[in-house]
């Protein structure tokens, strides 16, 4: 009997899109999460990524209950609230051989857990962070987010009077590299965001907005998908390219030519560090990715004007990540064996020596 390796398309790795699916949902059906869920199945079997070598991270929230709901076959680490990027941190300096991706919600982030996001972004952990973004607070009935609009009514919460917090300016002004935001009613979209931010060398934000259809479904809302399929606007056209392999990890560079701002209907190519390169084709606003303070003004204005954007709002050529910074040794950490780590008695004796 065929097993389901054999049938139906698989990918480089011999493996279908089934084999990437994780346990069946227990969100509410029609849920943005699972859009989300569902795009990461994809990108994950086009790229044939290596599930066991992927550790999925979360916090508490709905969202952070979405990792159970693809790729069945990967380490999975569910945190405490707020406390994700500790965990991401800790894991990727233990084995820097793993893809992190974690998923947190506006709550998990944005509130009890925006201190450890915050230095997460400086430290520039490796790792890929999406946010889905609603809002509310789903598992606790629907209360106000830190990201939910001003002015904003719930039936059972009455007008959220707190201005929101806007989880991509954070991210920047924290210091992440690679910072987008998505809708998760666009799949084609959000599946490229994705293959580009797994291609990142850094810590690569997407904020997504995924509509709470249980308790914030109101079209007034810009966190809803009425809202999001009326008036989302695409700062660019995003294709993830492969154009040629470059094994070592070397300084991405960018044609001085193509430095200045691009305008409707140009390209701009930025290379990442595994060969491949984004290519943004200008379909809206005139915005230049690559400058941080453009990216900046832009979510000022859009967060005044309520408008809806999406795309890729900041790209910084990467720093060194954290990994870089404590010049973490080739071998992963969790694979060093016991001679290695621990010094010879000569060696501490040469060093108590030095110390006198």
């Amino acid at each position: 009997m065929a097993t389901n390796k054999t049938v139906g398309k698989t990918n480089t790795l011999g493996l279908t899109r089934e084999d990437y699916k994780g346990n069946k949902s227990t969100l509410c059906p029609g849920c943005g999460h699972d859009s989300i869920s569902n795009q990461i199945i994809s990108v994950a079997y086009d790229v044939g990524l290596k599930q066991e070598n992927v550790i999925k991270l979360s916090g508490i929230g709905c969202s952070s209950k979405t990792p159970a709901y693809f790729l069945g076959r990967s380490h999975a680490f569910n945190a405490i609230h707020g406390r994700m990027p500790s965990i991401a941190t800790g894991a990727t300096l233990a084995n820097h051989e793993l893809t992190a991706i974690g998923v947190s919600g506006d709550g998990d982030t944005g509130s009890i857990g925006l201190g450890q996001f915050k230095h997460m972004m400086r430290r520039n952990v490796p790792m890929v962070y999406i946010i889905e973004n609603n809002g509310v607070y789903g598992l606790t009935k629907g209360q106000f987010s830190a990201t939910a609009d001003a002015g904003q009514e719930l039936k059972y919460y009455g007008k959220n009077e707190y201005p929101a917090i806007d989880l991509c300016m954070e991210a920047i002004v924290g210091g992440a590299t690679f910072v987008a935001r998505s809708f998760s009613g666009h799949a084609e979209q959000v599946r490229a965001l994705l293959k580009a931010a797994l291609a990142h060398r850094g810590t690569a934000v997407i904020d997504i907005i995924s509509p709470c259809v249980t308790f914030n479904n109101n079209p007034n809302s810009n966190k809803s998908y009425d809202y999001g399929k009326a008036n989302e606007i695409p700062l660019h056209e995003i294709e993830l390219i492969p154009e040629g392999f470059v094994p070592e990890r070397e300084e991405i560079s960018i044609d001085p030519d193509k430095m200045e701002s691009y305008e409707a209907g140009q390209e701009i190519l930025v290379r990442m560090h595994d060969g491949t390169f984004i290519r943004l084709q200008k379909v809206g606003p005139d915005h230049d990715p690559r400058s941080k303070a453009q990216a900046l003004a832009l979510l000022e204005k859009v967060g005044m004007e309520q408008l809806f954007l999406t795309g890729l709002i900041y790209y910084e050529e990467p720093r060194p990540t954290l990994l870089d910074t404590l010049h973490v040794v080739d071998t992963p950490l969790a694979r060093l064996q016991g001679d290695t780590l621990r010094p010879p008695k000569e060696a501490l004796d040469k060093l108590m020596q030095s110390m006198m």
